[in-house]
Parts: C-alpha cells; structure tokens; sequence
C-alpha cells in the first residue's frame, strides 16, 4: 500500500480537500486505484450534531455514516465509495482505546497518548486503506489521508506524532508528505510572500515530518522568484513547488497540478505500477469539462430558500449537485441565496427592505429548490415559497424538509386544514401532516435518525422522475431525517393531486411526491446531491434545471433516452436549441470515472 498524506498549513479551509481529490484524480487517470481518509481532530464522534454554521454541511454515506464535506468531495471527484471509517476523529479514537482499556487490553499497563492513541491511530489508517471503494473487492492502490486543521494545532498532535512513526513502519518509499500552504499576497505591495510558508514548513519539519511536495495556494499564478525562495528555504526541490492559484472551477484544479508534472512525480516516487503508459483520457475528458463551464453563456436562475445561507459550505453538496445538472443543459448556473425567514410577513416590519428584496429574487427565479434542515427558524418561509411555485407553475424541487414543507403548504390551502403542520414545529395542531419516526430516535441525537442508502420502489408507471431516473422500478438513494409524511392524510393529498409515486420498501414511508398539471413540482424525501458526479448529475436536480430552462419537454419528446452521440460541444454556440434535449445525454451519459479506468482504450 502506498500512502499520500496532505498537511495544511498558515490558515485553515486552505483547500486540503479539493487537492486531495485533485491528486486521487490524476491517479485515477493512470488507472490506479485510489482510497481516501480524512482525519478530524475534533473530539465528536462524527459530525452528525454540528450546527451547518459551525463545520458546514454532514455529508452522508451509504452505510449511514455522518462525516466531513471532505469526503463528499472525494467521492465526486473519484467517484468511489466510501465508509464511515473513511473519516477519523478524535472522539473515534479515543473511543476505541477508553473501550479497550475497560475490555482490560491494557491491563497492567498505563495507557497514554504515545504509544496507545498514535498506535490506534496507525492500526486505524491501516486497517481502511486496504478496504475497496470502487464497487468491487479490489484493494486500491494509493491511500490518500487528510489531516484536517493546521500544523502546530494542539489537536492534530496526536496524529501528527502518529504519522511520524508511520513513515518508519511503512517504509519511506511507500509515503509522500504533501504539504498546503497560504502564499498572501497584500493589496498594499501586491507582493507574494513566503514567510507564513516557511514557518508551517519549520514546524513541520521539527514535528518530524519533512514535505516531500509544496502545494502553495495564491490568488495569483506564482512566479519563479517566488517558487526559488520557498525550495531553498523549505528544503524540496523547485520542480516539487506546485502552485494552486485561484482558477474559475474547481475542475480545473486536477489539470493545474497535472500540468505542473505532479503525475509523473507521484508514480515515480512512489514506484506505482501503471497498467499502460499514462493513459490521459479523462484528463482529456476533465480538460473538456473545465472548458464547457468557463465558455457557457446562457444562464439559468435558482433561488435556494433555505435556513443557513450565510455560510455557502452549509449547502455543498446542493450547490455542487445544482452545479453538475446546469452543466448538463448546457447552462451557466445563477443561484440566488434567499434566507426563508426573510420571505415571512413578520419581516415587513423587522427588516422591510430584506422582506422586499427576498420577494425580489423569489419571482425572479427560473426555478425554486427548498434543502434540508432542522428547526423552526424560517419554516413559514419555505412554506411560502413552496406555495407560490406550485400557484405560479414555477418549477419546484423539495429536499427532504423541502418536501414536507410542500405537502404541509398543500394541506392548508389545498385540503383546508389551515393549521397543518409537522409535530417538529407545532405539537399542538390537530392535522399533523409530518410526524416524528419514533423507533428512529431513542433519545439521543448523535447518529439515531434514518441514514444511508435506502429502496425507494416507484408505484406507477406514469412518474415524471422515474423517467428521469430511466425508467427503473426502484432507486437507492441517501437518506438523512427524523420526520416523515403522515400515512394517514396519503388518500386525502392523493385525492387533490398531490401523489407520491415512489414509497418505501414495505410501503409506508413517503419518499417521491409529484404534483400533476404542473411542469415540475417534486419532493424527495432522500437527499439526491449525496451521490451527484460531475459528468453524472442527480435526476431530481437534473429535472429541476430542464423544467427551469424550458427543456423538460423537449428531452420527454424524446423518450428520456441518450443519445448516440456522447461527446461534449466545442462551444455553446454549437448547441441547437432544438435539440437541447440530446445535448443533455451527450453529457450525461458518457461517464463515471469506474467506467473510464475500464474504457481508456474504447472510443470516446
């Protein structure tokens, strides 16, 4: 096993994580098969009860595990797999070794940080590197780890001493120390400097950790004066000081670093075995890719209602999914953030010009898509915004909280129970139209709601999604809540139109709803962005941004199904509206980076 161990340093949310997926990218491109693990030094077990303001979104996993947003980053750009394991935290740590200490493996012993924690951590690191992520039982090749946090932070230590010892047990050749850092460059001088870099790389090093690659993040491209001084001072080569500045999409990243030698480096120093002389199609797909973004010109508008708009990392993987379905319609995407409280009447004589200006943006939209959430803040919000899409015929989807916000809007001025609500938000109400699921949540909060991938079977044939999902007869997707649709109001909604076309495994739970005489009007109860890829978006987004471009039609013309041609456009211009709905699948159909590590000497 080979191991790339990714450091940060001067400031955190340097951009660890994209470099890390970039590095497992251009690995994938040789055909190699690449796993990944991101270390939180925080004490919680997982970040299942954060606050989206405090550490951004929970990325969920199919086995059910609440991590990082890291690893959803991982998954998209490698297009694997992963497990609750793939994400350490302390609290996991120490968890591991308190219960062993009770189960008297210790015993006799005095159990401290070196060696009990640092080993635990090593076993750890060793045990999930060898797991398959790729959908079969191969063993990858590469383990690509992230400590999350800067160096010299008291509770990265542990680890940082952990990977001190690793690099002896697994032998020098088989790691490579990858180390990020900030470049600032102030406005007063427009100067890039290298002193931050070369106290993160000081302290590394005296930690016991010497970098064998620089990865420096800047706004602007480096230059060779600056690269000289970062090599001398910080002890690498000059060809081993990459830089990461500031690029137009993330998708750019992986070719930036390609560009800069970073694959022949990786494979040499690591003496990887690449199955053929450095096969380069999907960098050449991913090149397309980052090419198709920056020359799109049409552009669509979605308003995003929801509760935590200040912090955009709350919303990463709707943003991302939102991202990769615009893409596929050949659109440049306009999100609008709209904070739902600001869209309830009470806001009028709060904040009038907020209340205003969130209407504003709300008509304006092209498309409305209402995310997940908790509490009550703003509910009124999204239910509002839910009423006037499905009254205005503006395209809607609901995730998850959208979707019971939807059907508690439907049930007040659809069915007349004007007070219907979820027991979330008023227990007091007589027509609870979303109920608590009891056996979910026995009292604790941390990791006792429905998660990870669950069935969800479609119950007609005549379903809107069903088609977009290509007509299966069932689809796994996701899941994240405490609250589902009450059954026992299901024949009434069902009644006035409102159906819920895809249900549980054994029929009770309410995942897919769909309004008819409606151009889109969708609510999942999963949360479809978990699984969104870059070249492979989600259906339920997808749907949204063909209903929102006036699109939907044209590709339902068509039977829902690719097209022949699977090859990007040179240009937007090349694009015939005509026939937009056949660009779509040109794009949607080629790809999961599985299927190009297997079909890089098929054509395109």
């Amino acid at each position: 096993m080979k191991y790339i161990l990714v450091t940060g340093g001067v400031i955190s949310g340097v951009g660890k994580g994209v470099i890390a997926s970039s590095i497992g990218t251009i690995l994938r491109s040789c055909r190699i098969r690449v796993t990944s693990i991101k270390i939180d030094p925080y004490i919680n077990i997982d970040a299942g009860t954060f606050s989206p303001y405090e550490h951004g979104e929970v990325f969920v996993l199919d086995d059910g595990g609440e991590v990082d947003l890291d690893l959803g980053n991982y998954e998209r750009f490698l297009d694997v797999t992963l497990h609750r394991d793939n994400n350490i935290t302390t609290g996991k740590i120490y968890q591991q070794v308190i219960n062993r200490e009770r189960h008297g493996d210790y015993l006799g012993k005095t159990v401290q940080v070196v060696p009990h924690i640092t080993d635990a951590i090593q076993e750890w690191v060793t045990r999930v590197a060898y797991i398959p992520v790729d959908g079969d039982e191969a063993v990858p090749d590469v383990c690509i780890i992230e400590l999350g946090g800067v160096i010299g932070d008291i509770e990265g230590m542990p680890f940082v001493e952990a990977f001190r010892q690793f690099q002896f047990r697994v032998k020098r050749e088989n790691i490579i120390c990858v180390h990020v850092s900030l470049i600032p460059q102030p406005k007063t001088t427009g100067e890039q400097k290298t002193k931050p870099t070369q106290a993160s790389v000081r302290e590394l090093r005296g930690l016991g950790l010497s970098p064998d690659i620089i990865i420096c993040r800047s706004v602007t491209p480096m230059e060779d004066e600056v690269k000289n001084k970062i090599s001398l001072f910080c002890h690498v080569a000059p060809d081993q000081v990459y830089c990461v500045h500031d690029v137009t999409s993330i998708y750019r990243v992986p070719l930036l670093l390609e560009s800069q030698g970073a694959t022949d480096f990786f494979i040499n120093r690591l003496h990887l075995d690449v199955p053929s002389p450095h096969p380069r199609r999907q960098m050449m797909r991913w090149k397309e890719l980052a090419d198709r973004y920056d020359r799109l010109l049409k552009e669509v508008t979605i308003a995003l209602v929801g509760k935590y708009t200040k912090l955009e990392d709350a919303y990463a993987s709707v943003i991302k999914a939102l991202q990769h379905a615009a893409l596929a319609v050949n659109h440049r995407l306009d999100l609008k953030y709209i904070e739902a409280a600001d869209l309830e009447p009470e806001r009028v004589h709060d904040d009038p010009q907020k209340y205003h200006e969130a209407w504003k943006e709300l008509v304006g939209a092209n498309g409305i898509l209402v995310p997940g959430g908790f509490g009550t803040r703003g509910i009124e919000g999204k239910i509002l915004a839910a009423q006037w899409a499905r009254k205005k015929k503006v395209p809607y989807l609901g995730v998850c909280l959208g979707m019971q916000c939807a059907v508690i809007e439907f049930a007040r001025n659809v069915l007349g129970h004007g007070d219907a609500n979820s027991v979330e938000f008023d227990s007091a109400s007589k027509h609870h139209v979303v109920i608590e699921m009891p056996e979910h949540n026995p009292g604790q909060m941390g990791g006792t709601m429905r998660l990870g991938k669950r069935k969800t079977i479609f119950k007609t044939d005549k379903s809107l999604l069903r088609k977009l999902y290509h007509n299966k007869d069932s689809v796994d997707e996701r899941h994240r809540h405490r609250y589902e649709v009450n059954p026992e109001y299901v024949d009434q909604l069902e009644g006035k139109g409102l159906h819920f076309v895809g249900r549980s495994e054994d029929g009770e739970r309410m995942e897919i709803m769909e309004l008819e005489d409606h151009p889109y009007f969708v609510g999942v109860q999963y949360h479809p962005e978990y699984i969104s890829r870059p070249m492979n978006p989600s259906a339920p987004y997808l749907g949204l941004l063909l209903a929102s471009c006036n699109k939907l039609q044209q590709f339902a013309a068509r039977g829902f199904r690719p097209s022949p041609r699977m090859s990007f456009c040179e240009s937007d211009e090349d694009v015939d509206d005509s026939d937009d709905g056949d660009e779509v699948v040109r794009l949607t159909a080629r790809v999961s980076s599985a299927d190009l590590l297997d079909q890089n000497n098929s054509a395109a």
